[in-house]
């Protein structure tokens, strides 16, 4: 590695004047090229109609991989933990009902095996993804929700008659028709851990990825059922937030030895809502006006967990444009690069091309064109562009695949386009080498 250095520190200097003398700071390139293939609710993968059908799951897969990588894309987020289920082989939770179209059950590939072959069980849809993904060069990140067991519209009757939930009710609570882990317990965070590292002790993959679902989003004035728990186990806490707050942060410091104590090479990645708190209630937060935030709503303090170490990587989820006055795309993007300034961890941006295709409404037909940017130009782009202005900025991401690939407004050939650009160089020698290097560009 050292060898590598001093050889770039030797001889970029001979390459400089080829650029026109000095460059300033323009950017290495975006070394994340990421998506997000959502499986709740079916949103990205299986289709409906691919519901209990391997051979038509795999072809849709093979499709979306093909795709992304046809426009430059480089790293999956494959969900594959919705609702305390699985979209892959395991013992400890029963296979999503969004694969199999019944929780619990596998079924055997269909159209039928020609006569004379057997199988003793279906493929694993996890093993043969990544599979695929890593033919293309592609990373595979697994994405997990920790807590929440089900969606607000799923009957709990859906539920497998051996589903945590039915052997240990006592572990859950509901929330808004919705029934989550109980993150103030520790069996919850034991639990958790151990389903982390099952799946990172069997599966090459690169990354274990977690959105933005801790505590539910609020739901108008609806409290929390979790009082019972606090009085029972406040660990010194006085104040429930506080109390909140450290359940999940216990939890994150877990998970992340647990996956690094497993395979160290193995990343820890998290995607938060986009604003960690308001300047208005902290003065290090950020010039914003949202109406939720992460710290006081959803009890995640993405802040802390950067600064502790605990995470590789933050991919912040800026789903507004640039100039929204309540959350300004550009603001946000400066003030997630100034919190991984100087620390380990790697800021990647989620972006919103599922807004692009989204029609609009009448009323906002109605509107001037000036307050409806997703309805003209590429905001994406836009946004794209910005990026690269940005020093702490090494990645980004779209959310999510299916709406993505519809390549709305021209949007992946506009992707395409931009990941096509020859890398760019800084005129720094040594912030050069540590980039190329650290990005795996050789």
């Amino acid at each position: 590695m050292r060898i590598k250095k001093l050889i770039i520190a030797i001889i970029l200097p001979f390459f400089l004047p080829l650029w026109g003398g000095q460059v300033g700071f323009v950017r290495a390139e975006i070394t994340f090229r990421g998506a997000w293939i959502a499986t709740v609710a079916n949103i990205d993968w299986p289709s409906e109609e691919a519901v209990g059908n391997t051979e038509r799951q795999q072809a849709e897969m093979i499709w979306l991989l093909d795709s992304l990588e046809a426009i430059g894309i480089n790293a999956i987020i494959f969900q594959v933990r919705p609702t305390a289920d699985a979209l892959y082989y395991s013992e400890l939770e029963p296979v999503s009902h969004w694969l199999t179209g019944k929780q619990g059950e596998w079924k055997k590939p269909t159209p039928p095996l020609p006569e004379g072959k057997e199988i003793q069980t279906p493929y694993d849809p996890l093993d043969f993804t990544i599979n695929e993904a890593h033919k293309r060069g592609m990373e595979v990140h697994v994405w997990l929700n920790p807590y929440r067991v089900n969606l607000a519209k799923t009957d709990t009757s859906m539920l497998c008659a051996d589903h945590l939930l039915r052997r240990h009710p006592e572990w859950f609570w509901e929330y808004n028709k919705q029934w989550y882990f109980d993150p103030g317990l520790d069996v919850t965070r034991e639990w958790i851990c151990t389903v982390v590292e099952d799946i990172v002790d069997r599966y090459d993959i690169q990354a274990v990825h977690m959105d933005d679902y801790f505590y539910p989003y609020p739901v108008g004035r609806k409290s929390l059922p979790d009082e019972g728990t606090f009085a029972r186990f406040p660990r010194g806490f006085e104040d429930i937030r506080e109390w909140r707050r450290n359940n999940v942060n216990l939890a994150i410091q877990e998970i992340s030895e647990t996956i690094h104590e497993c395979k160290p090479w193995v990343e820890f990645g998290i995607s938060p809502f986009g604003v960690w708190r308001n300047a208005s209630v902290d003065s290090t937060g950020s010039a914003t006006q949202a109406g939720l935030t992460n710290y006081d709503d959803l009890y995640a303090d993405i802040r802390l967990w950067i600064q502790k170490g605990w995470i590789d990587y933050v991919l912040p989820q800026l789903y507004w444009e640039i100039g929204k006055k309540v959350a300004d795309y550009e603001i946000l993007a400066h003030w997630w690069a100034n919190e991984v300034k100087g620390t380990k961890c790697k800021l990647y941006i989620g972006m919103a091309p599922y807004k692009l295709v989204h029609q609009p409404s009448a009323v906002s037909r109605q509107l001037s064109v000036k307050s409806n940017p997703w309805s003209q130009g590429n905001e994406i782009v836009r946004q794209m562009r910005l990026n690269r202005t940005i020093e702490e900025i090494s990645g980004e991401c779209f959310y999510s695949t299916r709406p993505l690939l519809r390549n709305p407004r021209g949007l992946c050939d506009s992707i395409k386009a931009i990941y096509a650009e020859p890398q760019k160089i800084s005129n720094d020698v040594s912030e050069v080498s540590e980039q190329t290097l650290e990005s795996g560009q050789e």
